[in-house]
């Protein structure tokens, strides 16, 4: 989450007047993440969250969006529910970009991941997985192996300015990857984006899954791929394969892996941990000056990515 663009009062008392979710009571901006902005927003009818959808989100994939989470959510997945205006619409535009209103999940995200956290988000990325089953549209995933090349191109010229030497290894990792990517894995929909910030935890129990505008439908053992880069490294950037054994252990006691997305584990954290390191490197390069939002450095992925690309099978893991 971020703030890159500014909501005046009058804004906001005009949007707010298309819902009927009471006065306005409180409203400030979210600094945290790097992609929308996003404020947290109190009316007389309770807590809420605002976003205006920015950069790299698709306007027209804005109702594909919301349409996933209004189906996780009635399927018991505890994720945001859109809300919908006095026309029934979940989606208008504020201050020139595309916004919605979403229910407010409560709980705090684990800013020091232990191994208590990950059998529990092992075994919602699993429900969430199954939940998906049921709902008919589908999505390419924007920033899957496709785009990887394109990206680096974008953000090559400058990324030896970042660390020397960076953009001939980010150019071996993504060559090496896209020639060993796997086909005729699972596929489903994904949330492509679970990260610790994107989970909240009352009393060790997962209360809330958060910002879906990255899901997509996509092989099911690379979100896992995505957890296990994220939940699963310590902060001297060695992987913790209890964490990842217990994270991978509750999710396959929900929706057990085949033989062939367990064999293809390392080449699918390859893959997210480049991803990662690309985007978070054009962010790094690209964010405007004064926007309020907390930079990524694309360091931490690179390192990631080179644990990753040693492993030579998935005991790596811990399977």
């Amino acid at each position: 989450m971020a703030v890159y663009t500014e909501v005046s009062d009058e804004a906001l008392a005009a949007f707010l007047a298309e819902y009927a979710i009471g006065d306005l009571v409180a409203f400030r901006g979210i600094a945290e993440g790097v992609e929308n902005s996003n404020y947290a927003l109190r009316t007389g009818a309770g807590d809420f969250i605002l976003t205006l959808y920015e950069k790299r989100v698709e306007p027209a994939d804005l109702p594909w969006f919301l349409g996933l989470m209004e189906h996780l959510a009635g399927r018991g997945v505890p994720c945001p529910l859109p809300v919908h205006g006095r026309d029934g619409a979940a989606l208008r535009t504020l201050c020139g970009r595309k916004a919605a209103i979403t229910t407010f999940l409560p709980g705090v995200w684990p800013r020091r991941v232990d191994i208590a956290h990950c059998a529990p988000l092992g075994e919602a990325l699993a429900r969430l997985h199954l939940a998906g089953e049921g709902y008919a549209p589908r999505r390419e995933n924007a920033l899957g192996p496709a785009s990887w090349a394109a990206l680096l191109a974008r953000a090559a010229d400058d990324a030896d300015g970042v660390r020397p030497g960076l953009r001939a290894e980010l150019e071996a990792a993504l060559a090496a990857i896209l020639g060993a990517w796997p086909q005729g894995l699972p596929t489903g929909h994904i949330h492509a984006d679970l990260f610790p910030d994107n989970v909240f935890f009352l009393e060790r129990r997962i209360s809330g899954l958060i910002d879906f505008y990255f899901a997509a439908t996509d092989l099911l053992a690379y979100d896992l791929a995505v957890c296990l880069n994220a939940w699963c490294f310590e902060s001297d950037y060695s992987f913790n394969v209890t964490k990842a054994r217990a994270l991978l252990a509750a999710y396959a006691a929900v929706r057990p892996l085949t033989a062939a997305e367990r064999a293809a584990l390392p080449v699918l954290c390859q893959g997210a941990a480049l991803r990662f390191a690309l985007t978070r490197l054009y962010d790094w390069i690209n964010t405007p000056p004064g926007a309020l939002v907390t930079r990524k450095d694309p360091l931490d992925y690179v390192r990631r990515l080179r644990f990753n690309l040693a492993a030579k099978d998935a005991a790596a893991y811990g399977i």
